[in-house]
């Protein structure tokens, strides 16, 4: 210590805490720092920010005669229409009591509820705890946690209504405030007094001709409909639904509790590629629409439409949405199709695409450069970048089969060996469009660059042969396997995802495709492990 340190008794902390007490702030010229005037553009906070979001016309994509707009929800702070539901749900709880300071908020949500509320919660101070099915894309959970929330994952078998159930377990147990998007009105309300005020604002007087949305909670379609019915009459209200999940179309009931809480999955309910767009049950909100007789008609769409549009909105007309965007959007393509000319149609955009990254939506989207764009980086010789071929993937979990005691009839096998006949590829995938497992399958199968065919049982294309449940029983009676996919090669029968992925692994599938003469790419290093869903891989 030199002659110049003085040391101190008591912490420094304490002495610049008693300076600063005593002390007006001061800006660097020594003058008084007097309290800030609001500033115009300025916001309080980021809850604020919500809402307002634009419509933008569709240029390239649209019919010709067509005025096609979407309403781009991911404008919306945390880049998503659930950051309405999600505000709206918790100040009616504050306002009427039953959310107190500082109690834990829980809701079970596919995601982009539970991340509106991550930030909602963050900035009014409350705990939330999340629940949320594994096989929802991990973006979603990581986001969550990012912003301070707990995330408790359910089985994907148990889909959306089992998710719900826990959330209400959780709640009972513990005195939690639970959200109840599907029941609770606050949802709706916030799009009456928000969505719907925005779109009348922007089509004024009527010229509204088509408004189209998904369903999923119920919250916009029913905020929106009952305003368009009294103010905008004219405009058709449009419900799009998956294709192979017909719930809304079946006209079957759902069933409901006393406390408006669906009672298990619908009947109609088919698994699907959709995130958040169609749960497996009816919600209450959705159900007032179909009571109120708001909706004028329904749209099926296949998952199929639904990636092929949200990636030509992104490529064509530059506008980033994620898979329910494009499955809205090709509802909205249908009904543009047959529309007078000059129609106005407007269609929901629910979020962004950046919450897909390890969804199919981003098959094919490589992190590494294609040899196109290492072809144009090598056009000058400076700064070249090169990465050496490695394989680090881990060990990652399987599928499992299951081998039930099943008799296959002379029906049955003439069934299946007639669709892989008409299949016209040596290589057949018996899939579902909504099944990550046989994504991939295909994924595998693209790689060795072979020429195959996915037969997805629950397509119309298929109705020829039966319908879905008859064609997966002579499916599994035929391999004795009940699970999906199964893979023909050659016209006999390989086996499920994990069959394929250990017969590419010991060879056995290359030695039957070079016996049988099907050409495919020799000398390929690959992991299949490494191209199952994201969400089985262990972290």
């Amino acid at each position: 210590m030199n002659s110049n340190t003085v040391k101190l008794s008591y912490p420094l902390s304490a002495v610049v805490a008693n300076v600063m007490k005593n002390q007006k702030p001061m800006h660097a010229d020594s003058s008084p720092v007097e309290k800030l005037a609001p500033l115009p553009n300025a916001h309080d906070n980021i809850l604020t920010t919500i809402g307002n979001t634009p419509v933008v016309r569709i240029n390239k994509l649209a019919p010709e005669g067509i005025n096609l707009f979407v309403k781009v929800e991911a404008f919306n702070p945390l880049g998503s229409v659930k950051d309405r539901a999600a505000l709206g749900m918790i100040e009616a709880a504050e306002k009427d009591g039953s959310l107190k300071p500082g109690q834990t908020v829980i809701e079970a949500t596919s995601g982009n509820t539970g991340i509106a509320l991550a930030m909602v919660c963050a900035q009014k101070g409350y705990p939330l705890v999340v629940v949320m099915a594994e096989n929802f894309s991990i973006e979603r959970r990581r986001l969550m946690r990012y912003l301070g929330a707990k995330v408790i994952l359910t089985p994907s078998t148990r889909m959306g209504s089992g998710m719900l159930a826990k959330a209400a377990d959780l709640a009972k147990l513990h005195g939690w405030f639970l959200c109840r998007q599907f029941v609770n009105d606050a949802n709706a309300d916030i799009h009456t007094n928000t969505t719907a005020k925005e779109i009348l604002r922007d089509f004024p007087a009527g010229i509204l001709d088509y408004f189209v949305s998904g369903y999923g909670t119920g919250g916009t379609l029913k905020g929106v409909a009952r305003v368009l019915r009294d103010e905008s009459p004219a405009t058709k209200i449009i419900a799009a639904e998956p294709e192979n999940s017909p719930v809304l179309a079946s006209g079957i009931a759902q069933s409901f509790d006393a406390n408006g809480d669906a009672i298990g999955s619908h009947t109609a309910f088919k698994p699907h590629p959709v995130q958040g767009w169609a749960p497996d049950f009816l919600s209450k909100l959705t159900q007032d629409v179909v009571t109120d007789e708001l909706i004028h008609n329904i749209v099926p769409v296949s998952g199929t439409e639904s990636l092929k549009l949200a990636r030509q909105l992104a490529c064509q007309e530059g506008i980033f949405c994620g898979i329910s965007g494009g499955a809205t959007f090709a509802a909205a393509l249908h009904i543009a199709q047959s529309a007078a000319s000059g129609s106005n149609i407007l269609c929901m955009l629910p979020d962004t695409g950046e919450r897909y990254l390890s969804t199919p939506l981003f098959d094919n989207i490589e992190a590494d450069m294609s040899a196109e764009e290492a072809a144009i980086s090598a056009t000058t010789e400076g700064y070249q970048f090169s990465r050496a071929a490695s394989s680090t993937a881990k060990d990652q979990p399987t599928v499992e089969d299951k081998k039930p005691e099943l008799i296959c009839t002379e029906d049955e096998r003439k069934l299946i060996e007639g669709i892989v006949e008409d299949a016209l590829a040596p290589i057949v995938i018996f899939s579902l469009e909504w099944c990550e497992f046989c994504w991939s399958a295909v994924k595998l199968f693209q790689a060795l660059e072979v020429d195959y065919r996915t037969v997805h049982i629950d397509s119309r294309e298929c109705r020829q042969y039966g319908t879905t449940q008859e064609i997966q029983r002579a499916l599994a009676a035929c391999t004795s396997s009940s699970t999906i996919p199964q893979i023909y090669v050659a016209g006999e029968h390989l086996g499920g995802c994990t069959q394929t992925f250990k017969a590419f692994q010991n060879g056995t599938l290359q030695l039957k495709m070079a016996y049988t003469g099907i050409a495919y790419k020799s000398g390929l290093e690959l992991d299949p492990q490494s191209l199952l869903p994201a969400w089985t891989h262990p972290r």
